[in-house]
């Protein structure tokens, strides 16, 4: 597979992808389209946002979070894994730390002042992690990309590993372009030992109203030594979860996106049923549903995607794990779920 290192400029630039089967027009697109909303219905569903949310869209109790130091990590063993919060997983693989789509920020919003807020705090702030051999991005939306702690990390991390376009933003914010690594789908790099492999997602980007779909959405394949882990990112459900299952396939886990979804945008984020079918696909062994708990980015109550998938997996006979936040995670003999949502909802 081909390895693409890119200096390129930032999407504002309208960066040409013309290589790319993914670039059509001027923009990156999904294999199938996706299905338009039209603007009475998007304006219905903003207008549910701001009017109509239930009141346990936001826990009424705190997330249990077990606080997490840099001793313990650098003494916690091999293929170790912390949840630090909606898709932010830390993984310790052949004995160096990977961060996947880190946000610590308040809120996952432009603005300081408003936008979906935390329900928690990290496990551990930025300045006490350990040094980071990489950070893995799946796209560029405020809750998986967050400036301010890419430019906080940026001195203590040595490969920033991206879908394309996405790299071009953190050169942007001063990021070395030496440390920056961009994929396209399918396309794959190793990096000390660790095997990434960029997979296709349904799914769509951008950070304000003029850049839409200008830099690439993924999901990832991760393999060290003999584990296999697969990170969804954000994406609808489509059929190349089926292709990946087979050529990467068997996983030891899915990170698996389960929440925020809503059956007015079914094509970017799934139900908890299409989760499932998505991790059964993958030929992944044991299911961890990520995307939840930490943001309020829909209409559902905050617990029911814990609720669901948990149901799910119950009757389909899927080992389901669900840590708590900072709670350590054995990538090996993961520890099935306790349902720690159940004494906060």
């Amino acid at each position: 597979m081909n390895t693409s290192l890119c200096a390129c400029p930032a999407p504002a630039e309208a960066a040409p992808y013309a290589d790319s089967p993914q670039w059509r027009a001027g923009k990156f697109r999904n294999a199938a389209p996706r299905h338009a909303m039209g603007t009475l219905k998007t304006l219905a569903v903003m207008w549910r946002f701001l009017f109509g949310k239930p009141a346990n869209t936001v826990p009424a109790r705190p997330i249990p979070v077990q606080a997490l130091s840099q001793a313990e990590l650098l003494a916690a063993p091999d293929m170790s894994l912390w949840r630090l919060g909606h898709s932010t997983m830390l993984m310790k693989l052949g004995q160096q730390f990977w961060l996947t789509d880190p946000v610590f920020a308040e809120r996952a919003s432009p603005f300081t002042f408003m936008g979906p807020k935390r329900f928690h705090a990290p496990p551990l702030r930025i300045e006490d992690l350990p040094e980071i051999t990489g950070v893995l991005l799946s796209h560029d939306h405020y809750d998986h990309l967050d400036r301010a702690a890419i430019e906080q990390l940026a001195p203590k991390v040595a490969h920033f590993v991206t879908p394309l376009g996405v790299g071009d933003r953190l050169i942007a914010w001063g990021v070395p372009a030496a440390k920056v690594q961009q994929l396209d789908w399918w396309q794959e790099t190793q990096v000390q030992g660790l095997r990434l492999v960029a997979t296709p997602a349904q799914h769509f980007s951008g950070r304000s109203l003029k850049d839409g779909n200008s830099t690439l959405w993924a999901s990832w394949v991760l393999i060290q030594d003999d584990v296999r882990v697969f990170f969804s990112g954000d994406t609808g459900y489509f059929k190349g979860f089926k292709t990946i299952g087979e050529r990467f396939g068997p996983f030891d886990i899915s990170l698996m996106e389960t929440g925020a979804y809503n059956a007015d945008w079914p094509d970017v984020h799934m139900q908890p049923e299409q989760s499932l079918q998505a991790h059964l696909d993958v030929r992944a062994r044991h299911l961890m549903p990520i995307h939840n708990g930490t943001f309020d980015l829909a209409l559902h109550p905050w617990h029911e995607p814990f609720d669901r998938i948990a149901g799910l997996a119950r009757q389909a006979g899927v080992p389901l794990v669900a840590p708590q936040m900072g709670e350590r995670l054995d990538l090996r003999a993961p520890a099935l779920s306790q349902g720690w949502w159940t004494a906060v909802e």
